[in-house]
């Protein structure tokens, strides 16, 4: 995005790096209001009436396999469990990652002794600022366990859903939720809340990123991450480059390679050819 890594003064910090999401959706002020609001948003027909967060680290059990740490964790009153996760870069194997990192979920509900294994319904919500359906303008997928054939619902326990804030626009015709995915991917070219983000979930949302409220520590650490986001992405701009430049060169010198192949078989079955007529 333009400007967005230059380092000219901020109204606005970028709540999709990682510990800037956990400030505004679980620390800051009422961010616990904050997270309501967007998960409500975010599933059609959810109510939430309280909401505690989960630790956000889970630990295998099982010796030398992998544990994780997603962004945030939280559980409503009836114990399902929502996982929210940020991913900036893009990824390819991001689904996989959701389906491993959920099933920890499930596994902290079904105490050791339980005799059944009906638990209450997960979310993996992943909150993405690529896409991986570049040519579909929708920005929101859902996914659940389903019957290949039928599509009858295998379970409810377990759903996912992506949200591609990268394509959210920002304009009069845009939904509420399309707002708050163009408010999450554009707060940091912000000079201002823009015409048309009114509401409670906006008020929390802007006034958490507001950079004058943060304290002098906050402010630094910000500045600090900014840095060294700025210098990953320069690596990755490098890298590109760089894989653009070596492809093309070995473009050129196969089709070199390739021609002069072509020339020589070319010309030695005009010099037979000559030699049968003569």
């Amino acid at each position: 995005m333009e400007n967005y890594y230059d380092e000219g003064p901020k109204v606005y910090a970028d709540v999709l790096l990682d510990d800037w999401f956990k400030r505004s959706f679980q620390e800051y002020g009422d961010a616990k209001r904050l997270m309501k609001l967007f998960i409500e948003a975010l599933i059609p027909g959810r109510k939430i009436a309280t909401l505690d967060y989960a630790s956000s680290e889970s630990t295998n059990q099982n010796p030398g396999k992998k544990s994780i740490r997603v962004d945030v964790e939280c559980c409503d009153e009836d114990g399902r469990r929502f996982i929210v996760e940020v991913q900036r870069a893009e990824q390819g194997a991001f689904y996989d990652r959701a389906v491993f990192n959920s099933t920890f979920a499930i596994q902290r509900q079904l105490k050791e002794g339980r005799r059944d294994y009906r638990f209450p319904q997960v979310y993996f919500i992943g909150i993405m600022r690529f896409s991986l359906h570049e040519k579909d303008e929708r920005f929101l997928y859902r996914y659940s366990l389903a019957e290949d054939t039928t599509g009858e619902r295998m379970t409810d326990s377990l759903h996912y859903i992506f949200f591609e804030v990268s394509k959210c626009r920002g304009d009069k015709g845009a939904s509420f939720l399309e707002k708050v995915g163009y408010a999450l991917y554009n707060l940091p070219l912000m000079n201002g809340r823009p015409e048309g983000f009114e509401g409670e979930l906006f008020d929390l949302l802007f006034s958490s990123a507001e950079i004058s409220r943060f304290t002098p520590e906050e402010k630094i650490k910000y500045h600090n991450d900014m840095t060294t986001e700025r210098d990953i992405q320069n690596q990755i701009a490098h890298a590109r480059t760089a894989g653009i430049e070596q492809g093309m060169k070995q473009g050129i010198e196969q089709g070199v390679k390739q021609g002069m192949k072509q020339g020589i078989e070319q010309g030695i079955e005009q010099g037979v050819k000559q030699g049968i007529e003569q």
